[in-house]
């Protein structure tokens, strides 16, 4: 296919070329992948600025993203691909095979930097959804942290830089540029731009931004950040929210409330407990869907509110297919035996046999984890209109990038995203928190995209 770039997509290549560490904060559905991918080719073969290049990525993404753009596009089809996946073994016959790109899981970067040590060969990496180095402390981010010093490019790309806070933008940024903006050390982000808030003992596990840290923290890093939202650049369908409030009987609210109260809900093979902060509000989570495990990890039934209403749902989508989300096994386990058309998104080739049945309205109830269909499906080309949100969730990047999936570039039909929302329950808070979120991560990618404003004027 002739490749035919948006005039975003040329600022965006064009800012790789011009920068040696970037954060591309593309909103899903703008083509970050190819105009990546364009600008690697340039730097490989008319500048001669890159010899290796890493792409860093989510495991489906490595496994079929990037090589399916490659082979789709006319102007990269010569780029050679080298998937670093699979076993050990495997994953260093990748290594030594010759190509241009190697692309490979965000688990196995600890194994990758392990291998090769101050003898690290790739001079340009490409970190693709860069939000999932934000845990300073975890293993990915602190191997390739020790390796940043070898590598002269460094491209993060994500459409949510800072899907939880502004605490989440210290290691992300840190990769790029090695602390120059925002603090060698993230004691020192802290200090500067957060107050500390509540506390257990000498632990703070709540901090606050001060005033005008938001503004500070956007200007120190807007030289090195192109941010750019669908709604500015595509003509994307409208797209609908709802919260569809689900009312619950009295015997299940009853229920919900002694848990709340009591942190246990005694049966007589294995009782419920909730011990701390975090497990009463995923075991009230659970109970909102209808079901909840306990100590045994066996299924306590709470209530089929949220499956009735999932059937006036695809009853009204009139034979349309449906997209419905799931964050429990008992809610997947549920929804299944309720709906015995339903299908889950398999792995592997499996996986690819699944998106193309979907794509072709083959499919009429898919059934997705936001986890494992949060980065890289393309399932816009169904005559799907209505995606279901059958359990609420916290993290604003999964929710994000999973409505994504359909509601992107390429889609043709009004989108209605619906979440099933319990009365009265955790479900409130959870879509709520997410709308803080939301608006946080607006204001981010607002700041940044003020200095790309020239493009459109030019």
């Amino acid at each position: 296919m002739k490749y035919k770039p948006h005039h975003y997509q040329e600022y965006a290549t064009a800012r790789i070329l011009d920068t040696p560490y970037l954060a591309l904060l593309l909103e899903m559905g703008l083509g970050k992948t190819v105009s990546t991918l364009s600008a690697i080719d340039q730097l490989l073969h008319d500048y001669f600025d890159a010899e290796r290049v890493l792409v860093i990525a989510p495991l489906r993404v490595a496994d079929d993203t990037w090589a399916r753009e490659v082979s789709k596009w006319d102007h990269l089809r010569h780029l050679r691909i080298s998937k670093v996946l699979g076993s050990a073994e495997q994953r260093r016959r990748a290594l030594r095979a010759p190509a241009d790109i190697w692309i490979i899981n965000r688990e196995n970067v600890e194994w990758l930097v392990s291998e090769y040590g101050s003898k690290w060969p790739f001079d340009t990496v490409i970190v693709d959804e860069v939000s999932s180095f934000k845990n300073h402390q975890s293993k990915r981010f602190k191997a390739l942290r020790r390796v940043r010093p070898f590598i002269r490019r460094l491209v993060g790309l994500t459409g949510t830089p800072a899907p939880n806070s502004l605490m989440d933008l210290w290691a992300p940024v840190y990769l790029l540029d090695q602390g120059e903006r925002l603090g060698k050390t993230i004691t020192g982000f802290r200090d500067r731009y957060f107050t500390a808030g509540a506390r257990s003992g000498h632990v703070v596990y709540d901090w606050k931004a001060k005033k005008e840290a938001e503004e500070r923290i956007y200007e120190a890093i807007g030289d090195i950040a192109v941010s750019m939202k669908a709604a500015d650049w595509l003509e994307l369908p409208e797209r609908i929210d709802r919260a569809v409030p689900v009312k619950l009987s009295g015997e299940a609210q009853a229920l919900y409330k002694k848990l709340e109260r009591d942190l246990l809900l005694p049966y007589a093979d294995a009782d419920v407990v909730a011990q701390t902060a975090a497990v009463l509000s995923n075991k009230l989570l659970q109970m909102a869907s209808g079901a909840v495990y306990d100590e045994e990890r066996g299924v306590k039934l709470i209530h089929d509110a949220k499956l009735d209403s999932l059937e006036d749902i695809i009853e009204a989508a009139q034979g349309k297919p449906v997209m419905v989300f799931y964050n429990y096994k008992h809610s997947l386990e549920r929804i299944q035996e309720r709906f015995p058309q339903a299908r889950i998104l398999r792995k592997g080739k499996d996986g690819n046999e699944d998106i193309r049945a979907w794509n072709n309205d083959e499919i009429p109830l898919l059934l997705l984890h936001p986890k494992s269909a949060g980065h890289g499906l393309n399932l816009q080309e169904s005559s799907c209109q209505t995606v279901v949100w059958y359990d609420q969730i916290w993290s604003l990047e999964e929710d994000q990038q999973a409505n994504a999936r359909v509601h992107r570039q390429g889609q043709k039909r009004r989108i209605v995203v619906m979440r099933l929302v319990a009365e009265g329950t955790m479900d409130e808070e959870a879509v709520a928190a997410l709308e803080r979120k939301a608006a946080g991560q607006n204001e981010l990618m607002e700041a940044v995209k003020a200095r790309i404003e020239r493009v459109r004027a030019s």
